[in-house]
């Protein structure tokens, strides 16, 4: 019989500086797993510079530097240190998998992944330079996926990472996209200027009703607008597609499943629990190879409202940012739910 575990998510609410939001996180969230997990993001970041990633990040984005700037004060470490672990910059990290629509305006994802190193965090962020968004959270400052206040979304999509180069996780880059982007155009341009350290694909949509994929790699960019927007963890176009891995059948098999599945009927509820169904074949179990959908979430740019499930057969959890931008929402501490457990 299989058994199963909780997992437990937080809920974080930033606002204001930056750099005091690093010591808030730092104070309320990070020191006892910043201690945990300090021996294994040093060896996952050994071969960052973390000079040359400050000095990129204060081009690119000098929020996410005063952000470190701040965990590094309430931590108590090395500046050098806290960049080379949470920037993003040169980490080599495990594969992941990721499948998400657009259907009807609606940005509907699940992510996967595993528990040991999901950060289990779901960040409002108000900075008073930059836009609003909510979040799920990966080395503290990234992002998994995530919607602003302008009704930009975006998810990444692992795909390979074997084909690596110079640069930041697609967490990092999603983070900034959220951050400086008010529309698909403004975040496709971005795209281009950033550095990718390895393949990924990036699915988006804004409140204009626009999709694209951006197929990245490290040293190009193929962008698909081709609708239903479905996205999982493989390259399609002719020019890329040399950088698959050796195997994504199961990459394909979500594909074709949600092709197959989604039609013009479809509601909001109907898709949630396509996606959040422990039978689904969009839900996978195999936490120990670092693929086991963690959490299912649908973004809804026209409303801003936010839709979550923890783990699976979750009841669903509504947010608004919308709310959270005006200050008139009270946020639980914690969301949970269940996952099959872990050895």
């Amino acid at each position: 019989m299989e058994k199963y575990e909780d997992l437990v998510v937080k809920i974080i609410q930033l606002n204001g500086d930056l750099y005091d939001a690093g010591i808030q996180q730092s104070h309320e969230q990070l020191v006892s797993d910043h201690i945990a997990q300090q021996e294994l993001l040093l060896a996952l970041t050994a071969s960052c510079n973390a000079q040359h990633a400050q000095t990129i990040l204060q081009h690119v984005c000098p929020n996410l530097l005063q952000e470190i700037k701040g965990l590094a004060f309430g931590l108590q470490q090395p500046l050098d240190t806290i960049v080379q672990m949470y920037s993003g910059y040169n980490m080599s990290f495990p594969e992941m998998g990721c499948t998400s629509l657009v259907h009807d305006g609606q940005y509907v994802r699940n992510y996967d992944f595993s528990p040991s190193l999901y950060d289990a965090r779901l960040v409002f962020s108000k900075p008073l330079e930059g836009y609003a968004s909510v979040g799920f959270s990966q080395q503290i400052i990234g992002r998994l996926d995530g919607m602003n206040e302008k009704g930009l979304v975006v998810g990444l999509h692992f795909v390979n990472n074997e084909w690596q180069g110079e640069g930041f996780l697609a967490s990092t880059i999603v983070r900034i996209l959220l951050e400086q982007c008010g529309n698909i155009e403004e975040a496709v341009a971005q795209l281009h200027r950033l550095p990718h350290r390895y393949c990924y694909n990036f699915s988006m949509t804004d409140s204009s009703g626009k999709v694209v994929v951006v197929e990245a790699t490290p040293t190009e960019q193929v962008i698909d607008s081709n609708q239903p927007c479905i996205c999982t963890n493989h390259f399609e176009s002719q020019q890329l597609k040399r950088k698959n891995r050796a195997s994504i059948n199961n990459s394909i098999q979500r594909k074709r499943f949600i092709r197959d599945n989604v039609n013009d009927t479809c509601t909001t509820k109907s898709l949630y629990h396509l996606f959040n169904n422990g039978d689904s074949p969009l839900f996978v179990k195999q936490y120990n190879e670092y693929f086991g959908t963690l959490h299912t979430v649908i973004y809804s740019p026209t409303n801003l409202e936010v839709v979550v499930g923890i783990g699976q057969n979750c009841e669903p959890f509504t947010f608004s940012l919308q709310q959270f931008i005006e200050g008139n929402f009270i946020l639980p501490t914690t969301i949970q739910g269940k996952i099959l457990q872990t050895i």
